[in-house]
């Protein structure tokens, strides 16, 4: 049997890659001496917010997550941001790899609404990992799954998620509509004659009372 253990080492925004997708540098390692083939590896990444402290400012943009603050006892709770997997190749005694992990800006998503609304510090994390490790002996291969309680922690700077957002969408971001309220804005926007989508949803903010100048 394989002793396991994992370590995130770093993180850093992918340079070219064709989605928005942060680099984790992780470190595997074996203890018990076997000789590990290959490893295909899957994590579960799950956002722990309450182990970091939260500005009035970012209170107030997390309230459509958790409410009040006075709540916050009961609904600052880990919930789940995404899944990712790799492959490693083989190695005795220590590996570093990157595991990728594509990120949307999508608001319906809770994990980008919720580091969205972080203005410094870090996001803290943990990766749940599954997957099966193949080694190989004397008798040939063999394969074994990774225990599910094989996990570690790591606090992603907000700076990274800001620089990876700023990349893929520099100074904007995305939200989904209705098809219905998409062509009532078109109309709004065409009978107002405002040239873009910006302008079109700010003067709706404005006669709503909610953007200055209205």
């Amino acid at each position: 049997m394989t002793a396991l253990s994992f370590q995130m080492v770093d993180a850093r925004v992918a340079p070219h890659a064709a989605v928005p997708t942060i680099l984790f540098r992780l470190r595997a390692a074996e203890h018990s001496g076997a000789l590990i083939h290959a490893m295909v590896l899957r994590a579960q990444i799950r956002i722990e917010p309450q182990r970091r402290p939260y500005s009035a400012e970012e209170e107030d943009r997390l309230y459509e997550l958790f409410g009040e603050t006075p709540q916050w006892g009961d609904s600052l709770r880990p919930f789940l941001w995404t899944h990712a997997s790799c492959t490693t190749p083989g190695f005795g005694g220590a590996i570093e790899v990157d595991l990728p992990v594509e990120c949307t800006y999508d608001f319906e998503v809770a994990g980008a609404k919720y580091m969205h609304s972080l203005s410094a510090g870090e996001i803290p994390l943990v990766f749940l990992f599954s997957g099966t490790v193949f080694t190989r002996g004397q008798s040939g291969f063999a394969a074994e799954p990774i225990g599910w309680e094989q996990e570690t922690q790591w606090r992603l700077p907000v700076r990274v998620w800001r620089e990876l957002m700023d990349q893929y969408f520099p100074h904007s971001g995305w939200i989904r509509l209705d098809r219905d309220v998409l062509d009532a804005l078109q109309n709004y926007k065409a009978h107002r004659a405002l040239p873009t989508w910006d302008q079109a949803i700010g003067q709706l903010l404005k006669t709503a009372g909610t953007l200055d100048g209205g």
